[in-house]
């Protein structure tokens, strides 16, 4: 990690970022950042009444996610490599997809001000999946508060993280196809995504697993 000492993991629901942080901190010996997703009180809330929660749970994920980015820079974010399991910015992602026009005029003006105060990645590794694979991937894991999650919804978040990667140029991308992969159970897998982050240079590139293809 000589020249990407702060990895950024990022990715729609149930497609393994977490796991796969875990693993690149243990590969790197770097410290690990791990969203606070069950510290959360609005967020089983919000997935049986998306409208009326909506906004409670935005801004709590909002403010949760800023204050563990600026506990980064207070430890001294370059003393270390660190491996992040999100990106700031994805939170803006949900709040366009969930907010009404009123509340995200609301939260754009808190994102914008909180926005340049956190650190910027090295790099980002967003992983993708189909829709139906993210789905069997959360009744895997089966948490209480995801069950009412719908494969509508899910393809609903996986068609706003590729809208908003599409755009994205903050930090050199690597995009990773899943769907037929899986970085924990197989050594080699990871291996090989390995590889390819320490070969990374500017600019977006695209990695296709052999048993994506």
């Amino acid at each position: 990690m000589a020249k990407t000492r702060y990895i950024v993991v990022d990715g729609p629901i149930g497609v393994g970022k977490t796991s796969l942080a875990k693993s690149l901190a243990s590969e790197f010996r770097a410290r690990g950042v791990f969203e606070k997703v069950d510290d959360n009180p609005f967020l089983p809330k919000f997935y049986q009444d998306r409208e009326t929660n909506a906004f409670q749970n935005q801004i709590f994920f909002l403010l949760s996610r800023y204050r563990q980015q600026r506990e980064l820079i207070q430890q001294d974010l370059f003393s270390q490599n660190t491996v992040a399991d999100y990106l700031f910015a994805k939170d803006r992602i949900f709040a366009m997809l969930t907010l009404s026009n009123e509340e995200m005029a609301l939260y754009e003006q808190l994102y914008r001000v909180l926005d340049p105060r956190v650190p910027k990645p090295d790099l980002v590794v967003y992983l993708q999946a189909r829709p139906e694979i993210l789905y069997r991937r959360l009744k895997k894991r089966d948490k209480s508060y995801e069950r009412a999650i719908t494969p509508d919804y899910l393809r609903e978040v996986d068609q706003a993280y590729r809208e908003y990667f599409f755009r994205y140029d903050d930090s050199p991308l690597l995009v990773v196809q899943t769907s037929e992969i899986d970085f924990v159970a197989s050594s080699e897998d990871l291996a090989d995504l390995i590889k390819e982050i320490n070969g990374m240079g500017p600019g977006t590139q695209h990695y296709i697993p052999l048993g994506s293809r």
